[in-house]
């Protein structure tokens, strides 16, 4: 299915947009009532996303015991026929004004740890690893868990959102995302630490973060 057709019609492109910002599973009604839909037509419309590789659906208890559907951005999704890229040219041209000297790299990094806590969902999780999936899924990542374990685990990212940052500055930008995803960690899993980062071409993407420490998300 063209996402393209799929996301052309208003609501559904809405619907899309407002769980990219969530970075968390959302249940159906809530997603009604902060839209101002209603439930039987957002569900409709998220099948329609579903279908189309945009959104993926999961369950959960609901209060009674009553499993509900939660729905979060799909790791591979690719609005417009292709992974999604971000603001490329904005955040290409201040990649380029940020010199790559160490001390600006540790600030920078410092920077991104600052945006990784904020970027992570107020709501605990009950699997923190499946949150910070999403939360990454949601920055356009595409991510794979390739490996999880009860001290770790290692997730590679098949798509590059700031590819054109990259080639206009590699440390600088990959500083700030290494330090968004110490941010994350620290809020999602405070029990671990990075302790795998492999940045590769952005064109082939593929990066490596590896995860080491106990992942129940206790503190």
């Amino acid at each position: 299915m063209d996402t393209d057709d799929v996301l052309s019609q208003r609501t559904r492109a809405k619907i899309f947009a407002w769980l990219v910002e969530q970075r968390a599973p959302v249940g159906t009604e809530a997603l009604a009532t902060a839209l101002e839909l209603h439930p039987n037509g957002v569900r409709r419309h998220l099948e329609r996303l579903r279908e189309a590789g945009l959104v993926e659906r999961s369950r959960s208890k609901g209060r009674r015991g009553r499993p509900g559907d939660l729905w979060a951005v799909a790791p591979g999704a690719e609005p417009g026929g292709g992974p999604p890229t971000g603001y490329a040219a904005l955040a290409g041209w201040l990649a380029r004004a940020i010199p790559a000297g160490r001390n600006r790299l540790r600030e920078v990094e410092k920077t991104g740890r600052d945006i990784g806590r904020e970027l992570a969902p107020d709501a605990a999780a009950a699997d923190p690893v499946e949150s910070f999936r999403q939360v990454v899924a949601s920055l356009g990542f595409s991510p794979e868990l390739e490996e999880r374990g009860s001290a770790g685990f290692v997730c590679r990212l098949e798509n590059c959102p700031y590819r054109a940052s990259v080639m206009e500055n590699k440390e600088v930008v990959c500083a700030l995302h290494k330090g968004i995803t110490d941010g994350l960690l620290a809020e999602l899993l405070p029990r671990t630490r990075l302790t795998r980062w492999e940045p590769h071409d952005p064109e082939l993407a593929g990066c490596v973060v590896g995860v080491s420490g106990s992942i129940d998300g206790g503190d």
